[in-house]
């Protein structure tokens, strides 16, 4: 067989953890983004503030100011991955202000800005999540004319249950749990549910996390379909309003651990972690002049977006511009970041990990 015959024979998606070298990358944008409508669901992952603006909010369309300034910086961003060698991929372009309809309820869409959320790739495999807010159905229809490629070239293509999103779905009364008591989410195990986002994969080691946007009956399906190859380890936060990983911790290279120190508790996590260097994130540094969807940027800064940077290999990797301790930190520590500005795009979803979804890392 010759080179270029045994080359074209090879799956293009084949991404086992987070830091290997980075080749090929589906990168999420805000054409036909529009503003989600207001569901209970949203108050177990957004602040007080910003719920009260998207109930207030009778716009469906969003600021144009705010998605020009956000695609600047994605294409910045696109720049930085491209000089870096790695192949980029994007959705295409959905009217998400047409309202969608299932058997048991109607919603507009939201944006196709983080692919990382509706979909998760285990090895050879993409597997389209089955998402909790409503507003994100459909979604991951943007992604499928790449899903069909890459299926088309060898890659395997799942889908989970697409769930029903009744109201039995959501705990109606659900309250943020104030400090000292006891942890509560706003999903009922009523069917599995979760956003790709909420795992984070070392390989054959996979940990998911507890949250707002995953319920134990989801974690549960992926371990039960991933099957004895893998191990699923359920971690818990320490933050009362979790909702995704990328903002708890990240590995950076093999053996060494970025976490979020308010959000994770080092002596709870799984065993084979126990001998990794952890490194702890400085606090995220204020931000400052920011256009916004009437947020301020103190509600935007309320997450540690500073730890969701996204490693290119196991020495770069690109982080906001903004956050100069965590690139001191970084630098100090022995590694290469790669300063970008991208706080408006994460008005919109968030940042470099959750703007993208890794397609192919080079490892053995």
């Amino acid at each position: 067989m010759s080179q270029a015959t045994s080359e074209q024979s090879v799956c293009p998606v084949c991404s086992h953890n987070e830091w290997d070298p980075l080749e090929e990358v589906i990168i999420g944008h805000v054409r036909g983004a529009v503003s989600p409508p207001y569901h209970k669901v949203m108050e177990g992952a957004l602040t007080p503030e910003i719920i009260q603006v998207l109930k207030e909010y009778d716009e469906v369309h969003l600021p144009q100011e705010l998605l020009e300034n956000a695609e600047k910086e994605r294409q910045e961003f696109i720049k930085i991955l491209t000089s870096a060698g790695v192949i980029v991929r994007e959705p295409e372009p959905i009217d998400f202000a047409k309202v969608c309809a299932t058997p048991y309820w109607e919603s507009r869409g939201g944006m196709a800005a983080c692919p990382r959320d509706s979909l998760l790739v285990i090895g050879d495999e993409i597997i389209e999540a089955p998402m909790s807010w409503r507003s994100r159905h459909f979604e991951a229809m943007a992604y499928r004319p790449l899903l069909k490629a890459y299926f088309s070239q060898g890659a395997k293509w799942t889908a989970a249950p697409k769930p029903q999103l009744t109201d039995a779905a959501y705990d109606l009364d659900y309250q943020v749990p104030k400090k000292g008591e006891p942890m509560r989410y706003v999903l009922t195990e009523e069917e599995p549910l979760f956003d790709g986002a909420d795992f984070m994969r070392f390989g054959k080691d996979i940990l998911a996390l507890r949250s707002n946007t995953a319920n134990e009956t989801g974690i549960r399906w992926l371990a039960r379909h991933l099957g004895e190859d893998y191990t699923v380890h359920p971690i818990t936060s320490r933050f009362n309003m979790p909702m995704h990983m990328d903002d708890h911790m990240m590995p950076l290279a093999p053996g060494r651990l970025l976490i979020n120190p308010e959000y994770i508790d080092e002596d709870e996590l799984p065993a084979f972690l126990k001998s990794w260097e952890i490194l702890k994130a400085p606090p995220p540094d204020p931000l400052q002049n920011l256009s916004s969807f009437h947020f301020e940027a103190e509600s935007i800064g309320f997450y540690w977006l500073n730890v969701n940077v996204l490693p290119l290999d196991h020495t770069h990797m690109v982080v906001e511009a903004s956050q100069t301790s965590t690139i001191k930190a970084l630098k100090n520590w022995g590694f290469e970041p790669i300063p970008c500005p991208f706080f408006h795009y994460a008005q919109l979803g968030g940042l470099f990990h959750c703007a993208t979804i890794d397609i192919r890392r080079r490892s053995g």
